[in-house]
């Protein structure tokens, strides 16, 4: 069985008011079109997700809100607020979808990406993932805890300057 998991980062948030937790702070403007640019392009991928594993943060959450992604099962884990890679894949092994979007934060998202990849995608923003990168990974399992680091398949890699580059083109 192919299991796919949709792994990405917030889209970029607002520093507008100094006085506002971290957990709090919406998108910008700019993560706002970010969001809404990967869900059309993971829409026309065809890679739409059955199930969220998602941190709690607003961030997090609008931008699966404004990716327009519309998954039946939705978990948002206060867990994955700034998680490691340990504690994500202890999440993702919980999951029954047969695709699963993360959603999280950096440094521990970017992290995840790298150690579930069984070989990099040849991208050079890979290694830093930006704000709203996402990978998309092919898994031969028949379930989630089946899964485990190094053995993804990176069957995509995109960044929404590109995305947004290419849609307005």
């Amino acid at each position: 069985m192919t299991l796919t998991l949709v792994l990405m980062r917030h889209a970029k948030s607002s520093w507008d008011d100094p006085l506002q937790s971290d957990h709090a702070r919406p998108l910008n403007k700019r993560g706002r079109a970010s969001a809404q640019a990967m869900g059309k392009w993971l829409t026309q991928k065809g890679y739409l997700p059955n199930e969220l594993l998602s941190s709690t943060s607003e961030r997090t959450r609008e931008t699966y809100t404004r990716s327009g992604l519309s998954a039946p099962s939705t978990r948002f884990e206060y867990a994955l607020y700034h998680a490691s890679a340990d504690t994500m894949l202890r999440f993702l092994q919980t999951a029954t979808g047969a695709t699963v979007l993360m959603l999280g934060h950096n440094p521990g998202i970017g992290h995840f990406a790298e150690l579930m990849a069984k070989q990099a995608p040849d991208h050079p923003r890979f290694f830093d993932y930006p704000t709203c990168a996402t990978t998309v990974f092919s898994f031969e399992a028949d379930t989630w805890g089946d899964v485990h680091f190094s053995r993804g398949v990176v069957i995509d890699f995109a960044i929404p300057r590109e995305v947004l580059n290419n849609q307005s083109a």
